[in-house]
């Protein structure tokens, strides 16, 4: 009996360490930086390799005005990931923005919200609070970078952003290859080029298979099988993979060069401080995470194939992030009060019409 007892409190706390090693990195389901923040909590021995490596990174932008301060672990905050694809592999300028994705995060709600923003969305380019021209919202990052590609996001969805990550695609590379590959469904058979350009060097069967990172990057940037909406959301999957992967035990050893690797692929505002505050958010309850994708229609302009979003999707999707980024503690306890209410008064009712 007390041999019994004493393997329930093992497994029971086996099963609670999984857990909160999961909740760690749900937190925040967004690219490929977080495996560094799993890398400072779960090995202490490298946290100081990491933090070089991100404090390496650390860029700030030009703004007209100075970006609103917010504690991610007690006030909602917001993500701009840009992936970058330059033929000069160690640079992450001048060039555009070849994947777009704004997040919101609430510690209240424990909710984060996705959106992939189809680079060929026509939207007006801002600088400074003037407008340089109307153009494809990737071509915001040729113009100005990560400062101007900041200010356009923020004036089209009239959402801030606190925080900003630039990743090159050799990051998607190295990253997968030093995780051993990820699993994924591949919906077709395709045929792409490789990273140096090789016309048909990838070949992909249709199914579910382990690709490495030649093989992933391919998924990642074809345009032949789908449009930009489900281009987006593949790599969305893409970016779910590296991290179920990294969920892996084993991978933990692989974090070093996984930082070095990050850190030399990427620019981003975020100090180790504000990555730990926000893995702090997660520690209680894992996250939910919704995706969002646009509606558009496409049509012609000087010349250039545009993207243009449906009023109503963009309305729809604009109300859900900012409402992600306004909901407090105060609006959650009473949500979960009045559906308290409402399931009280439910029972009451059909109790009444039993008798």
């Amino acid at each position: 009996m007390a041999n019994h007892l004493s393997n329930s409190r093992l497994e029971s706390k086996q099963r609670h360490k999984k857990k909160r090693r999961q909740r760690l990195i749900l937190t925040i389901l967004i690219p490929m930086f977080t495996i560094i923040l799993v890398a400072a909590v779960y090995a202490a021995h490298l946290f100081a390799t990491v933090e070089n490596e991100i404090e390496g990174s650390f860029v700030e932008i030009e703004r007209p005005e100075p970006a609103e301060e917010v504690n991610p672990i007690d006030q909602p905050v917001s993500f701009l990931f840009l992936g970058i694809d330059n033929d000069d592999d160690r640079q992450l300028q001048s060039t555009r923005a070849d994947s777009i994705i704004y997040a919101t995060l609430n510690p209240h709600t424990h909710e984060m919200n996705m959106i992939s923003i189809p680079r060929d969305t026509y939207v007006p380019i801002m600088r400074n609070g003037n407008v340089v021209r109307w153009d494809r919202i990737n071509a915001a990052y040729a113009i100005g970078e990560e400062s101007v590609m900041v200010q356009t996001i923020e004036e089209w969805l009239d959402v801030p952003v606190h925080y900003y990550a630039t990743f090159n695609f050799t990051a998607f590379l190295e990253v997968i290859d030093a995780l051993d590959g990820i699993e994924m469904d591949v919906p077709v058979t395709i045929q792409e080029m490789d990273s140096n350009d090789n016309m048909g060097a990838i070949v992909l069967e249709e199914g579910y298979q382990s690709l490495n990172g030649e093989e992933a990057l391919a998924l990642a940037r074809t345009r032949k099988i789908d449009d930009d909406v489900a281009r987006g959301h593949r790599q969305q999957l893409i970016i779910e993979a590296i991290i179920d992967k990294a969920l892996n035990f084993q991978s933990i050893t692989k974090y070093t060069s996984i930082a070095e690797t990050v850190g030399s692929n990427m620019r981003t505002n975020m100090r180790t401080s504000d990555m730990r505050a926000i893995a702090q958010t997660g520690l209680n309850q894992s996250f939910a995470v919704e995706s969002h994708v646009f509606e558009w229609t496409s049509f012609m302009e000087r010349d250039m194939d545009l993207v243009r979003i449906q009023p109503d999707s963009f309305s729809q999707i604009q109300y859900a992030i900012q409402d992600s980024l306004n909901r407090t503690e105060r609006d959650t306890s009473q949500n979960a009060a009045e559906t308290e209410e409402n399931t009280t008064n439910t029972s009451s009712s059909k109790q009444n019409d039993d008798q």
